[in-house]
């Protein structure tokens, strides 16, 4: 018999947050998370998300023991801001047992009937700023810090109980020797001329932090238009800021503004960190710290996570300057391979960004959906 719990206590969090330490301990392309980081983003007094959205958390139990789990997210700026009446929820990982997967899937499925929601959607988290999607293609591949792993038969239980696919995302990678500086040098130089652009080098944190507001502010520009997104608030900023940046080689951070200084686009790279989060097991102390230190100073593979054009300048070659600007550091750095976060399928503006690199797509992963 399966029964589900809601977790109502810093101990059953906890045990929430662990489960796929035992779920995933044979697998050697699972990244685990600091267990630190993921009890604060569950925080409601640490998380500013939870002034504007609502997070329930549940345990499946088999004889005693737990084998799954799921978050159930109710996003109200999402469902009264923009209208769109979806049931969230992520951080969803079960043994393979159809009877748990239904099971956790019915309890969100009630809450979003109670709020009068028209669907459920999954996984997903709280913003287009955490993870997305279940894995259906790239097992044999280690995971980014930035996306979920799953085990292969994850997808067959969204099937079986009634879902449907709703999003599809792929994510990409090249080496770094595919990159022709011809295909973007020469242009960089007169687009930075035809529209009065510069780009900005950064070599410590504290000089991005001036820029890091207008960031997020164009972040929520030039996303608007993609059928997944949820704005940033400005208290979510101070929040991420904290979160992400110091995580980020700040030479790894390319701004390109106008010249009245005004920020129209950004990019950020981060080092791949995920053998590392392998080594530290979860905890940053005593040597988690080491290893991601370590990773950050010398990961000769890279993570594209965010690029953002302001929709004035869309299609007018600015990712170029970017482009130029990455390619004179990762040259420095002695980069060697460079990964796409996951990216929908029917963004067509990021595929033809990308398509002079020749990437390889390495995973696909989807969303589900269920009316209710």
């Amino acid at each position: 018999m399966i029964t589900v719990k809601e977790v109502t206590t810093k101990k059953g969090l906890k045990t929430f947050v662990k489960f796929p330490f035992s779920l995933y301990k044979d697998s050697k392309y699972w990244v685990p998370p600091i267990i630190k980081q993921e009890l604060e983003t569950f925080n409601k007094d640490k998380n500013p998300i939870f002034k504007d959205a609502e997070a329930r958390f549940f345990l499946a139990y088999k004889d005693n023991e737990v084998v799954g789990r799921i978050a159930a997210i109710v996003n109200w700026l999402e469902i009264n801001k923009q209208q769109i009446k979806k049931m969230r929820f992520g951080w969803f990982d079960f043994i393979d047992d159809k009877a748990v997967s239904k099971a956790l899937l019915e309890t969100i499925e009630n809450i979003g009937r109670n709020h009068k929601l028209e669907y459920a959607e999954g996984p997903v988290g709280f913003s287009n700023l955490d993870k997305v999607g279940v894995m259906t293609e790239g097992f044999d591949s280690i995971a980014p810090m930035i996306t979920w792993y799953n085990h292969p038969y994850y997808a067959s239980h969204y099937e079986t109980h009634g879902y449907v696919i709703e999003k599809e995302y792929s994510e990409s990678k090249f080496p770094f020797k595919n990159v022709n500086p011809e295909t973007f040098s020469k242009a960089q130089d007169l687009i930075k001329r035809r529209y009065k652009l510069r780009a900005l080098k950064f070599t410590k944190t504290e000089e991005v932090m001036p820029y890091a507001d207008k960031m997020f502010d164009l972040f929520n520009e030039s996303y608007a238009s993609l059928s997944s997104f949820v704005e940033i608030t400005d208290i979510q900023k101070e929040y991420f800021k904290k979160k992400f940046i110091s995580f980020v080689n700040p030479e790894y951070i390319k701004f390109v503004v106008d010249e009245n200084d005004k920020l129209i686009g950004f990019a950020i790279v981060m080092p791949r960190f995920a053998e590392a989060l392998q080594k530290a097991k979860g905890k940053l102390f005593p040597f988690g710290f080491r290893h991601i230190l370590k990773a950050k100073k010398n990961s000769k593979d890279v993570i594209f996570y965010l690029i953002g054009i302001h929709p004035e300048y869309q299609n007018k070659g600015v990712h170029a300057v970017i482009f130029n600007e990455y390619y004179e550091t990762f040259t420095k750095k002695g980069i060697k391979t460079c990964y796409r976060t996951p990216e929908l399928e029917d963004n067509e503006a990021i595929h033809k960004i990308w398509k002079h690199f020749s990437p390889t797509v390495y995973k696909r992963r989807k969303t589900f959906r269920k009316d209710l």
